[in-house]
């Protein structure tokens, strides 16, 4: 539908698939969409490098000139800017790192599934939203999110059995310094995204977890809401 309508409008779609690398919606790869995709390789990313990087693909040959002087000060002819531009470019090391790890993120893909399967039977029964997956959707997981109405409460305990969690993103986007105010939200509040926000807990996941440490994180949040009497 978001295609359609840029369409009618003659507007360019922008996929972000900063944490999506692989992901498929109706046995599509995120990123194959819009006219442009973005991915970022920023080490904790399913696709992640040694340092901060990303790209972006097309297969439109007008935009990826575009991007390419963007990316370096708009240069075509070096010391001649043609549009403003900006200095950024993947270098070599990065990208040399990508190239081997690109050969493994299927398999590890595959593994962060499994891994969430553990988690969804595991915590079944658990007083808690698990993550949902919409019907004809891959998901690569890159995070593991719940929601609790008392995740702060949560959170503590887990960190008392030296679990690492964190919250992705404690602050909504309108909620920010730099975006307060010049957002119309129908009278300044997006009350889905403020919950989510005071309710989401991203559980540990990454490929080389095991089976029986997210059974063992599975079992530390059941035995805590059972003597929480939830």
């Amino acid at each position: 539908s978001i295609l359609n309508i840029a369409k009618h409008y003659e507007l360019f779609v922008v996929e972000d698939c900063a944490q999506a690398h692989g992901a498929m919606l109706q046995g599509r790869k995120v990123g194959s969409w819009g006219d442009l995709a973005t991915f970022s390789f920023y080490p904790t990313k399913n696709l992640g490098a040694l340092g901060d990087g990303g790209a972006v693909v097309t297969n439109s040959s007008e935009l990826a000139e575009r991007v390419r002087l963007l990316r370096e000060y708009g240069w075509r002819e070096r010391y001649v800017s043609e549009i403003p531009g900006i200095n950024s470019r993947l270098d070599e090391i990065q990208a040399a790192v990508l190239q081997v790890k690109l050969g493994h993120l299927d398999e590890e893909n595959a593994r962060r599934r499994g891994l969430a399967s553990i988690y969804n039977n595991s915590l079944s029964g658990a007083n808690l939203a698990t993550p949902q997956l919409r019907p004809g959707a891959t998901h690569v997981y890159h995070q593991y999110v719940v929601q609790s109405k008392r995740r702060n409460a949560l959170r503590a305990h887990l960190k008392m059995q030296s679990i690492h969690t964190s919250i992705h993103y404690p602050t909504p986007v309108h909620l920010q310094p730099a975006y307060r105010g010049r957002m119309n939200t129908r009278g300044d509040k997006l009350q889905n995204t403020e919950t989510a926000c005071q309710e989401i807990l991203s559980l540990p996941m990454y490929p080389q977890m095991t089976d029986e440490v997210v059974q063992q994180v599975s079992k530390w949040i059941l035995d805590w809401e059972s003597e929480a009497g939830e």
